[in-house]
């Protein structure tokens, strides 16, 4: 029998809670005593508070959240004190951390180690993330020097895990970033079932899907699309699906430009319902200055969509082959990104194609499979810790 505690942020993350639904699945298929619990420090994030689920989802893992109020209003002194009970009430064999952000996980962390209980931390961050520092990096190498095995996003962030000194064997997952492919597909095919029942000539789309940020780079997005109708006449339309604290100046951008008829600001949505608007569009473009991973860009290719991405969006690298699914794109460079606008625009035809090709590249990030792995990897570490 096996125990396995995952410490997460926030019970309102519905890819991750799908990705814990998948992991207690995987765990009962090999083994019906293993036990899962994952402890909710807190019900949402301040800033995503709207992001709660559609009732109709339902995501079936055992849980218990620690505090019923926002993860801002809960301090460190009460985090730590509150993981610390559960750890010690449920006595797991291997502890999952979300990250080496939190003081209050990273204590639990060395805290584990101290009572040889294996530890697992999941990684996000990679070095584009943000403006590094020497004595932040060489905390940094200490706390993951103290954990067994790592599960990361896609290649930017093993690297940069690699980059603190740890062994390429100890990553043993390296396309964690999952979402809930089968509701946004279905949702999707749904709506574009519903777009064709009307018959109704629908405009070419390019989509953006995210907060209306300054981080964002949709100026950018914005001055391209505008000089590139332009040159080439196009009757393409830009699609904006999300709000932020930069929608007035955008707005006001638009209104000057000469595209203020072909740009669409369609609001912010729950995740559930951006399938709809996918289903609208033709091709996805995330122009980030800075982005973790992105998402919105698994969202799109599970929908058979090709994607335009910032060379900055952590998974540009695994997830868009130049010319094969989409491009990507230096973010300071708007002629380059113009350059990618034009070629769907002059090249309609290639759309579905390059929108197959990435059902191919977003295959190995199912969530099913990312969670047996995640299972065989708690399970072996279980082992360890026996035999020790």
């Amino acid at each position: 029998m096996m125990r396995v505690l995952i410490v997460h942020n926030q019970l309102w993350a519905h890819y991750k809670s799908k990705l814990f639904s998948e992991i207690d699945r995987a765990m009962k298929r090999a083994d019906p005593a293993d036990e899962l619990l994952v402890a909710q420090i807190a019900l949402y994030e301040a800033s995503r508070k709207v992001m709660q689920n559609d009732d109709t989802i339902v995501y079936d893992y055992p849980y218990k959240v620690l505090f019923e109020r926002s993860l801002d209003q809960v301090g460190f002194g009460a985090r730590r004190e509150a993981l610390f009970r559960i750890f010690n009430e449920y006595r797991p064999d291997v502890l999952n951390i979300t990250g080496y952000f939190d003081w209050a996980q990273v204590l639990l962390m060395f805290y584990a180690r101290a009572k040889g209980v294996k530890v697992v931390i999941s990684s996000e961050s990679s070095s584009a993330d943000h403006n590094r520092s020497g004595w932040k990096e060489a905390i940094k190498k200490v706390i993951v020097s103290r954990a067994n095995a790592f599960f990361c996003f896609g290649k930017t962030s093993a690297e940069y895990l690699e980059s603190l000194g740890v062994a390429k064997s100890a990553i043993k997952v390296r396309n964690a970033a999952v979402i809930d492919e089968q509701v946004i597909r279905q949702r999707y095919d749904e709506a574009q079932k519903e777009l064709h029942a009307t018959a109704k000539p629908v405009s070419k789309k390019f989509v953006y899907v995210g907060r209306l940020a300054p981080e964002k780079n949709l100026d950018t997005l914005i001055r391209a699309f505008d000089h590139t109708v332009r040159q080439t006449g196009a009757d393409w339309q830009l699609l904006f699906v999300g709000d932020g604290p930069e929608k007035e100046n955008l707005e006001k951008l638009v209104a000057g430009s000469g595209v203020a008829g072909k740009v669409i600001f369609a609001g912010g949505f729950p995740w559930y319902q951006v399938p709809g608007w996918l289903a609208q569009s033709d091709v996805l473009v995330l122009p980030s200055k800075s982005e973790p991973w992105g998402l919105v860009v698994n969202e799109a290719m599970v929908c058979g969509m090709p994607v335009i991405v910032s060379d900055t969006c952590g998974c540009a690298g695994d997830l868009v082959q130049d010319g094969v699914n989409g491009f990507t794109f230096n973010h300071t460079q708007q002629a380059a990104l113009e350059k990618h606008l034009t070629f769907f625009i002059q090249n309609p035809d290639r759309i579905a194609a390059m929108g197959q090709e990435s059902l191919k590249l977003i295959a190995p990030f199912a969530s099913g499979p990312v969670a047996v792995q995640m299972s065989e990897t708690y399970r072996d570490l279980a082992a360890q810790r026996q035999e020790a």
